[in-house]
């Protein structure tokens, strides 16, 4: 009888690790899967982003009490309060602590399981319900009695080779969700560098329309003194009045896209609701550096922190259908418990049993196949995304070039321009004044640098931030963005 029962607590304990293990393989496919996602890197950034609803690089956390005062806002303190308050890094933190969970979850499975039980009971037995008949002298129903047991269970998993390969996969994606974060932080740089500087080149474009309103307020005034003296028609006056009116629409337009783009990167780097700041670094043109692209691209092999965390799925994958290989080989488990029983606490006695079980699978109506396969399938589509990432990173450093190159180019034609339709603009002011020709000269020549001023502010902002960008498909956006953007690498 003690032989029989036993074995069946042999039986249930060694049951009870089964459920063990198949949670485990689910949460290393489920951090498989999320990681997957996360190491996409994202796609090149247009030279003004919209802002989505749906990507978390585009929202904060809002963290702190407002204040009455207008705080001033430098391009590193933006950067670095959106490494800290960005809704995608945040996210990206949860991402690593998933990511560490189903580690810890599966390597629980090659540690020894301890637990505790007590337990007290009154029995009484009927020995006829159990198929014994009436013994002389013996009654036929015992009790009732007491048992009492107090006793510690022992479940150890000796040697098996799934549960070691799923464990060193589950450090894997581990890592790559470490990697993948340390991608998001760059993304994260680049977004808020990026919203920064849209607010700047808006800051910009409205102090370019309020010289622009200033100047069309004068050439106002000069043509109603001159119709009072006589000297040009009042269609010159109307003229004049229509230019100063659009002038000044344009600087109401510059004024509300200024503060649309101040309330895009406030929700991005987490300022307290209703916080009012104003940017404070000026946007300047800076040559950068010469690069060679071979040495740009290796470098962005090496950096890139997107293709390390594919390359560590691609390894995570490998070790998964290792793993699923590893079902049809045999595996060692022990388990133990040693405790006291008897009719009381006082009255008990010391018992322990020790097994250890070898299974050996035999037939598993084909399960260790398919998941083999399923394994082999998920292993070459995570190769096939680190290919199609690395070439992309190829095309994505090959683009960032083509734009620098193309930016720096602009602003330089964009600032030849400011100057000759500045030039043109005195010379029909003069001719104005002197009678020599009507206004329409005037109006035309100040649109022309109004249109020039707009390209020259637009080009500045695309050579920053194309530079910018340059530091994101390197991967070195966090460290070295402030540094690319000021015409260092």
């Amino acid at each position: 009888m003690k032989a029989m029962m036993s074995g069946i607590v042999v039986l249930c304990l060694l049951l009870a690790v089964v459920p063990d293990g198949l949670s485990a393989r689910a949460a290393v496919s489920q951090v498989s899967g999320s990681q997957g996602r996360m190491a996409q890197a994202p796609g090149p950034a247009s030279s003004r982003m919209s802002i989505s609803g749906t990507d978390p690089a585009f929202g904060g956390i809002p963290t702190g009490t407002p204040t009455a005062d207008v705080i001033p806002l430098t391009l590193a303190e933006a950067i670095d309060r959106g490494l800290k308050y960005n809704l995608a890094g945040v996210l990206g933190q949860e991402g690593i602590r998933t990511a560490q969970g189903a580690w810890r979850l599966v390597r629980s499975r090659l540690l020894p399981n301890l637990t505790a039980g007590v337990s007290e009971s009154e029995q009484q037995i009927n020995l006829k319900a159990m198929g014994f008949g009436s013994f002389p002298g013996i009654p036929s129903v015992v009790g009732p009695f007491s048992v009492f047991d107090a006793r510690l269970f022992l479940t150890q998993d000796i040697f098996d080779l799934k549960a070691i390969y799923d464990v060193r996969s589950a450090t894997e994606l581990s890592r790559a969700a470490e990697l993948s974060y340390r991608g998001i932080r760059d993304r994260v740089v680049f977004v808020c560098g990026d919203l920064y500087l849209m607010a700047v080149a808006g800051n910009s474009r409205i102090e370019a329309a309020r010289v622009q309103v200033d100047t069309a307020q004068a050439l106002y005034d000069l043509a109603v003194d001159l119709r009072k003296a006589g000297v040009v028609p009042g269609i010159e006056v109307v003229r004049a009045q229509v230019e100063l009116q659009a002038q000044q629409q344009r600087l109401i337009a510059a004024q509300n896209e200024f503060e649309t783009e101040k309330l895009n990167l406030a929700r991005a780097i987490g300022l307290p609701l209703g916080q009012k700041f104003n940017p404070t670094d000026a946007m300047q043109y800076v040559a950068f550096a010469p690069m060679t692209l071979d040495d740009v691209v290796q470098r962005a092999y090496r950096d890139r922190a997107e293709y390390q965390a594919a390359l560590a799925l691609v390894r995570a994958a490998e070790l998964t259908k290792k793993a699923a290989e590893a079902e049809k080989l045999p595996s060692l488990h022990g388990v133990g418990d040693f405790g006291v029983n008897g009719p009381a606490p006082g009255q008990s006695h010391g018992d322990f049993t020790v097994a250890a079980s070898l299974r050996i699978p035999i037939f598993q109506g084909g399960q260790v196949k398919a998941r083999v396969l399923e394994a082999d399938s998920a292993l070459r589509q995570r190769q096939a995304e680190a290919e199609d990432l690395r070439g992309r990173i190829y095309y994505e450093v090959r683009t960032a070039f083509l734009n620098l190159q193309s930016a720096d180019d602009s602003v330089k034609v964009a600032s030849s321009s400011v100057t000759l339709a500045r030039d043109q603009l005195d010379q029909a002011q003069d001719r104005f004044s002197a009678g020599v020709a009507g206004n329409i000269e005037v109006v035309q020549a100040q649109e022309a640098l109004a249109t020039a001023t707009e390209t020259y502010i637009s080009s500045l902002y695309a050579h920053s931030i194309a530079k910018g960008r340059l530091a994101q498909v390197l991967g070195v956006a966090e460290s070295s963005f402030l540094q690319f953007v000021r015409g260092n690498s």
